[in-house]
């Protein structure tokens, strides 16, 4: 009888009862997945920023925790400050909270892939109609967001020494009594870099996953990328697991637990990532002036604060951090031990068929990729100054902190510590059973 009654409809009825629902289905997990992974970002910096103190400042929290969230997505916000017609401010802001970052592509990537993880195929077509709704979501969160993170600051030029009692003599004479500083987005390179980011970690998301099926034309790639992908996911995770260890145990012993849980919800991964590029040689270059400073270890403040080869930068390496405390030396260990695990569990997930050379040339290549992608993203640039008719400089009246990595030096070590673990990691998997082999 229903066969018999469909027959009977019209063409253009039956066409229009024709279910639409796969769409709006990808196009609600596609909503959930930017949903979450923003609701997750926001979590984190906001309990960062309340944990900094950011929560006291005149108003505005909203906008700085939208700020924050915007740099963590690959956002450009810029800061801006104005101290009258004869009174010159310079503020500039270069870096990305990567705990933030790292969260949010964790939860982002994760809800991407969990409609996947059930299919026995996964068409091309589909794969890329579920990336282009994540994409445009994005962005237009991204977009919304952006609207919000805009503030300005009031400054207070006096503080009871000569230095302030000078700038508020010449503030009353000078129209610059009330300097502020305050940030803006600029909407262009925020949509870029955004797109370029959420890119990424769907690339990244699909690259680690072993469950996900992957297009017909792409299976080749399963074997030779994924489980060396893992594994250098599984290393920068397993860093930020040591250094969230230790920064616990450092706030619930040294005090100052709110600065140390600042750092930890706001910024670990830009501190353990770099401690993992110079546990394997690289370098970072960078000063540290003025009166302020970003929340970083001692010791890294110390040696960005000392003279080195340079004379304006400071070499960020083993040996230096050394210099100031003997126990940096322990980074050259942790790091032979954790990048041979890491070698140990590709060769593991990888078929048996799967010859040593290819691998320590599997392992390399993703290590050095990993350490291209990781290491520009500790990259920090941070300054503000002000001056009145050339009176004092933007230096003695504010400060500087910069951190620069040398990006080809510690990708050339990773590839070489890659080779290494890779052949090593193989090795030690000859003795465990794997994929492939038969009794």
């Amino acid at each position: 009888m229903d066969r018999v009654t469909s027959s009977r409809l019209p063409t253009s009825a039956r066409s229009a009862a024709t279910p639409t629902g796969p769409y709006v289905r990808v196009a609600l997990q596609a909503l959930a997945a930017v949903v979450a992974g923003f609701v997750a970002m926001g979590v984190v910096a906001g309990l960062g920023l309340w944990a900094a103190g950011a929560a006291d400042l005149p108003g505005g929290f909203a906008a700085i925790l939208a700020a924050v969230v915007v740099m963590a997505s690959g956002g450009k916000v810029e800061l801006s400050g104005d101290a009258g017609a004869l009174a010159g401010t310079q503020a500039e802001l270069t870096a990305m909270p990567l705990t933030v970052t790292l969260v949010g592509a964790l939860v982002t990537g994760y809800c991407f892939l969990r409609p996947l993880r059930h299919h026995a195929v996964t068409g091309a077509r589909e794969l890329l109609l579920r990336a282009a709704s994540v994409v445009v979501l994005w962005l237009a969160a991204l977009a919304g967001l952006s609207a919000l993170a805009r503030h300005d600051f009031p400054l207070t030029l006096g503080g009871g020494d000569s230095t302030g009692s000078l700038m508020d003599l010449f503030g009353e004479l000078l129209d610059a009594t009330n300097p502020t500083v305050g940030f803006r987005t600029d909407l262009g390179p925020t949509l870029f870099y955004g797109l370029l980011w959420i890119l990424g970690v769907l690339a990244i998301a699909l690259l680690v996953s072993r469950r996900t099926p992957l297009p017909p034309r792409l299976v080749r790639y399963h074997e030779p990328v994924r489980p060396a992908a893992f594994a250098m996911l599984l290393l920068l995770l397993a860093y930020v697991v040591i250094g969230l260890v230790i920064g616990i145990v450092v706030a619930a012993t040294k005090g100052h637990a709110a600065e140390t849980l600042a750092v930890l919800l706001l910024g670990l991964p830009n501190i353990t990532w770099i401690a993992l590029g110079v546990g394997i040689g690289g370098s970072w270059q960078g000063r540290a002036e003025g009166p302020f400073g970003l929340p970083m270890p001692q010791i890294l403040d110390a040696v960005l604060r000392g003279k080195g080869d340079s004379p304006d930068l400071s070499t960020v390496d083993l040996s230096s951090l050394a210099a100031q405390d003997a126990r940096a030396w322990w980074l050259l260990p942790i790091a032979a031990v954790l990048v041979l695990a890491a070698a140990f569990v590709a060769a593991v997930r990888s078929p048996a068929r799967i010859s040593l050379w290819q691998h320590a040339l599997h392992l390399g290549i993703a290590f050095a990729l990993a350490m291209l992608v990781a290491a520009p993203l500790t990259l920090v640039e941070a300054r503000f100054g002000l001056s009145v008719l050339g009176i004092g400089d933007l230096a003695s009246l504010g400060g500087e902190v910069l951190l620069r990595p040398d990006v080809w030096k510690t990708v050339g070590f990773a590839l070489l510590w890659g080779l290494v673990a890779g052949f090593l990691g193989g090795l030690l998997a000859t003795r465990v059973h794997r994929k492939g082999e038969v009794d």
